[in-house]
């Protein structure tokens, strides 16, 4: 397998300093990153002064007392500080650990208890929920503020924080230790869906091979113009955006919110070429009146992610003239595994085939694999540190349970056809077990989605004292829908086999979301624990 470097001609890139050092010097005055802010400001950074801001970033960083290997939490929108705060960190050897805007203290105490991290960066809005989350942590850790003065006095919290213009001001050039490219630079948390999230470790040689993969896979250069409004927080925006951005030498524009009404027309105001989308954001901007202009724009190039029923698919690659690239990854891989080939058979509903350096096999119990067009869990081979995380932090157990013998076992199910192409199948603990055959959630959400006054639909097992496991579904209905359960469950038996169809059906007025709209079924499980005669 080739080394980084001797895919980009040239260049020798084993970090992230290393890849910031190149773009700086080959294409000083290119833009590196534009900014949109939810009030719709815009700003820009060139490959020069992106890189020089992070030099000073890194200079305050340390007088700080940030050294090599030294956590900090990043609690911040799609914003300049933090792209500046991401490789600031990576400059001098420390780790960033990214956190979603919308935890909780509790979900906030987690991370700084387990990354052990030794301060954090954030908006004055949040120094409340820092202030209570530090409240037991029982030592000293520093504090940065992106927004100071009256916007910070106004927050009403006591906790003091450096004003991020102050600390990232001239000073002395920043230290430049040695480093690896098996370095951590990032814990990435899990969602935490069966366990208290883990931080998975991502390493330098992770960031630049995910950009790599990108620019090859869909033959990506400095002409071409990234847009994303998924949060840069989340492995997804950081791989399939920021990262292609920076080994391509092109442009990643980030959005501060996603808004379905406006996303087509920042597309076509930043002549974006490239963009990345999810599953609510297809059926939002589905969901948004058309137009004579959804097909005008420059887009080339779909990175997608979660499947839509075929109708939505057919439905948006009419309309904005766009196809969507499908594609399987998670955070333990960093990120994309495969995906949909830029040019012949997309075999849709395919995941894709494998990217140039990954190995997708599909395996039983054993490690033995299964034959072809059997489901098994989907196990992805690699180097730890280099082509998969370099495991999880403090938690060797779970790392030596997941990574065997130079396979990262999933937890996804799927199959492979004859050619080589990957169909996922459902999240092993999303398979319900019942009275011994395996029911696919996915499927059961996918004939739910098709009723026409269905809008969303979670589904998951509960346990069964007689069958294992029975068949729940969480259900928002259309506005104005007066349909009931025994409504829903006479549907699904017109389309599925008996023992798939749900037996318990919950109607709600929302399901809990994560912040790229993607349905929490941990909160929904945990709600049903709780309250087990709910449905």
């Amino acid at each position: 397998m080739p080394a980084d470097g001797d895919l980009l001609p040239g260049a020798q890139l084993r970090t992230l300093r290393d890849l910031l050092q190149l773009r700086e010097a080959e294409q000083p005055d290119d833009v590196c990153f534009v900014f949109e802010s939810a009030d719709g400001h815009q700003s820009d950074l060139t490959y020069a002064q992106f890189a020089a801001g992070v030099r000073r970033l890194a200079s305050g960083l340390t007088r700080l007392g940030v050294k090599k290997g030294d956590a900090v939490v990043v609690h911040l929108p799609n914003c300049r500080e933090f792209m500046l705060t991401w490789f600031g960190l990576a400059w001098i050897g420390g780790i960033m650990v990214p956190s979603n805007l919308a935890n909780t203290e509790r979900e906030l105490a987690h991370l700084f208890a387990l990354a052990e991290a030794t301060g954090f960066v954030t908006t004055s809005g949040y120094l409340g929920t820092f202030e209570a989350t530090l409240r037991d942590l029982h030592r000293e850790v520093f504090g940065v503020v992106t927004d100071a003065g009256q916007a910070a006095a106004s927050s009403g919290a006591s906790l003091s924080a450096v004003p991020f213009e102050e600390l990232s001001g001239s000073g002395a050039a920043p230290p430049e230790p040695d480093l690896d490219e098996t370095d951590i630079c990032e814990f990435l948390f899990t969602s935490g869906t069966t366990s208290a999230p883990k931080a998975v470790m991502i390493t330098h040689a992770n960031c630049i091979r995910a950009g790599v993969r990108k620019v090859m896979s869909c033959l990506l250069g400095r002409d071409d113009r990234f847009l994303t409004a998924l949060p840069a927080f989340h492995a997804n925006a950081q791989a399939t955006s920021i990262m292609v951005s920076l080994v391509a030498g092109a442009t990643c524009v980030l959005v501060e919110n996603y808004s379905a009404r406006r996303f087509w027309q920042q597309i076509r105001a930043h002549r974006a070429t490239c963009t990345s989308l999810v599953a609510m954001q297809v059926r939002t901007l589905l969901a948004q009146p058309p137009g004579p202009g959804d097909a005008d724009h420059q887009l080339r190039c779909n990175f997608y992610a979660i499947n839509v029923l075929d109708s939505e698919k057919e439905e948006f690659e009419r309309r904005f003239g766009l196809r969507l690239m499908n594609g399987w990854g998670m955070s333990e891989t960093f990120c994309a595994v495969t995906r949909t080939p830029l040019y012949g058979d997309t075999r849709w509903p395919s995941v894709g085939v494998p990217l140039h350096d990954r190995l997708v096999r599909v395996v039983d119990e054993n490690g033995d694999d299964v034959p072809t067009g059997t489901i098994g869990e989907i196990a992805v081979g690699g180097i730890p540190g280099i082509s998969i995380m370099k495991g999880y932090f403090r938690d060797p157990e779970a790392t030596a349970a997941t990574i065997r013998h130079g396979w990262l076992h999933t937890g996804d199910s799927g199959y492979l056809d004859r050619y080589g192409y990957l169909y996922f199948y459902d999240r092993i603990k999303d398979v319900i077990k019942r009275s011994g055959e395996n029911v696919s959630a996915l499927e059961v959400e996918a004939v739910l989605l098709t009723h026409p006054e269905v809008d969303e639909a979670a589904v998951f097992g509960v346990p069964d004292p007689i069958r294992d496991e029975a068949v729940k579904a969480c259900v928002v209905l259309a506005a104005g829908s007066a349909l009931g359960p025994e409504d829903l469950r006479a549907y699904c038996g017109l389309h599925l086999s008996g023992f798939k169809v749900p037996t318990i059906i919950e109607i709600r007025d929302s399901l809990p979301k994560t912040s790229i709209g993607k349905i929490e079924k941990r909160t929904l499980r945990r709600e049903d624990t709780l309250r087990p005669e709910a449905g």
